[in-house]
């Protein structure tokens, strides 16, 4: 404790200043002084709380002058004709006067006193001028919080009630949500699925014209958009193989590591260049190169390996041709990976498969669910880097023309942005990051959704320009979060720990101020298929598991669902 001699001269003096709490909770308990200001600095202060006027306010009818000394309480100073707001992150009891307690505080924000009535109008984030130590603290009301809260005339979406009032709704702002990127954490079990189809729901009744790409790694958000998005998976998604670059193509194809992966992959780069220059389409492009998105026969592919092969002036052996041409086979043979390198998937057909993954036009169905769930694990991370980089690049190339902005969500971001720099799955972190980095420059927003922020790359979550963060219970990861969110929030990110399923803390550029906000509840057939098995429950049933092995073989073994 700073200055403790000090602060308790303080304290006493503060004793022959207040009066004893009442009995009961006075009239307009908002306006009773509970303590003063002790300290002040620029980020966090202290100050001084009678604790019997915390005991009097206890059972108080409004739930938030009832929480007030609590951590994560707000608490008012005034100063002039203003108030000035501030967060309660940690308490602890003066030593030389156990009546008394001090407590660390964030400010957040300030706004004018209404003359006569004494609540707050036109809150703002940031405090102008601080107040002096002495000054009088009073508790913040319901009514003092739904004003701070109040939704502006900014497009917004409300998903819940800030936390502890009853009534006021949470908004989160659309645009700045989107704008700079969001990601939205939270401990397996804590409702993050469901929160995220919420945010998702909200944000297409607001926008059925919107274009919304979501990677869904373990096919559970197809039950909840069925009938405001579009749902795709290995038996409809028609991903045609020539739309990948060449670091993509090497990620397939290239089987080898060290200095053969490096003869290899120059190999592939030259054949690859040569069956896209068969097409008619390269006929009149000025510049056609190893990434250009023209479509080959993988018969051209093989053929050309084949001749580059026979030649004697080659400068190596064959052994490097082998292994790209039975590479190539092999997946080209392999019924698993027919969604992407099927026979029919030859077609110049890179029109309408943009056109109906990016939702343009959207049709009342602003969302496209990919659901990869049953692709083979090898590829997956491929196919994320060809539907992240697509959303870029036509985001870059299409600068000139009427804006269309394209929010892709990553469902187990940790998954596609580990913080490893090697290893395979390199070429979606690679553009993932750069979304993260550049995306909003041309209209591209990211949502990451994950339960290990801890496990993404250094840097992304910073990126995030608002961050949703539901109970984690690692340690590590509150600490990875804390690093990343603003030092006005630090007090409510320590009660991260203690949330209950439901309840997230929101920081960031999608709302006025940090706030913890009670989420709604999703109508049924609005929620993901995400809710954990009650084993008692099921393990009470039985009968017809004859065909149930039946049914479940035949798809496993014919890869379909």
């Amino acid at each position: 404790m700073n200055d403790m001699t000090g602060f308790s001269n303080f304290s006493e003096g503060m004793q022959t200043t207040h009066t004893a709490a009442p009995a009961t909770a006075p009239r307009d308990a908002s306006m009773e002084a509970i303590g003063a200001v002790f300290q002040i600095s620029g980020s966090s202060s202290q100050i001084l709380i009678d604790m019997e006027h915390i005991e009097a306010l206890a059972n108080h009818d409004d739930p938030c002058i009832a929480m007030v000394g609590q951590v994560g309480s707000q608490v008012k100073m005034r100063l002039g004709a203003m108030w000035v707001i501030a967060n309660v992150r940690s308490m602890v009891v003066d030593r030389r006067n156990p009546t008394h307690i001090v407590a660390d505080v964030d400010f957040l924000g300030e706004g004018h006193e209404d003359f006569g009535t004494g609540t707050i109008s036109g809150f703002r984030r940031g405090v102008t001028r601080y107040p002096t130590p002495g000054s009088p603290i009073y508790p913040v009301s319901s009514e003092d919080m739904r004003r701070i809260y109040a939704a502006d005339d900014r497009a917004h979406v409300q998903i819940g009630t800030v936390y502890p009032t009853r009534d006021t709704r949470a908004a989160l702002y659309v645009d700045a949500l989107l704008g700079k990127h969001f990601a939205l954490l939270g401990s397996t079990g804590t409702g993050k699925s469901t929160s995220a189809a919420l945010i998702l729901h909200r944000i297409c009744d607001l926008s059925p014209r919107g274009h919304i790409v979501m990677i869904d790694p373990h096919g559970e958000y197809s039950a909840a958009f069925e009938d405001n998005g579009a749902i795709y998976d290995v038996n409809n998604l028609a991903l045609p193989y020539w739309l990948m670059n060449f670091e993509e193509h090497c990620e397939v194809f290239v089987t080898s590591e060290g200095s053969d992966r490096t003869q290899d992959s120059d190999i592939l780069a030259k054949c690859i260049l040569a069956a896209r220059s068969r097409n008619r389409l390269a006929e009149g492009m000025a510049r056609l190169t190893v990434d250009s998105p023209v479509p080959y026969l993988l018969s051209d592919l093989t053929a050309i390996l084949s001749n580059e092969m026979g030649k004697l002036d080659k400068g190596t052996t064959s052994l490097p041709y082998m292994r790209l041409k039975t590479r190539i086979e092999e997946v080209k043979a392999d019924p698993r990976y027919s969604f992407m390198f099927s026979g029919m998937l030859v077609a110049d057909s890179m029109q309408d498969f943009i056109a109906k993954i990016f939702r343009l036009p959207a049709n009342g169905r602003p969302i496209s669910i990919i659901d990869v769930s049953a692709m083979p694990s090898e590829i997956t991370s491929v196919v994320v880097s060809v539907l992240s980089r697509l959303v870029f690049d036509y985001a870059i190339w299409a600068r000139t023309e009427p804006k269309r902005p394209i929010l892709l969500v990553c469902e187990e971001a940790h998954r596609y942005i580990p913080n490893s720099t090697s290893g395979a799955g390199q070429s979606v972190r690679k553009i993932l990051e750069r979304i993260a980095k550049e995306g909003r420059k041309y209209g591209v927003s990211l949502g990451l959704i994950t339960q290990r922020p801890s496990d993404l790359a250094e840097g992304v979550l910073s990126q995030c320009g608002t961050i949703i963060s539901m109970r984690l219970n690692n340690d590590r990861d509150q600490q990875f979060v804390k690093a990343a969110m603003p030092e006005g929030a630090r007090g409510f990110l320590d009660s991260i720990p203690a949330l209950r399923n439901r309840e997230c803390i929101i920081c960031g550029e999608g709302v006025s101020i940090p706030i913890r906000v009670s989420l709604d509840n999703l109508e049924e057939h609005r929620r993901p298929a995400s809710s954990d098995p009650s084993f008692s429950k099921l393990w009470q049933e039985s009968g017809g598991e004859d065909e149930i092995l039946e049914r479940t073989i035949t798809r496993w073994r014919n890869q379909g669902r």
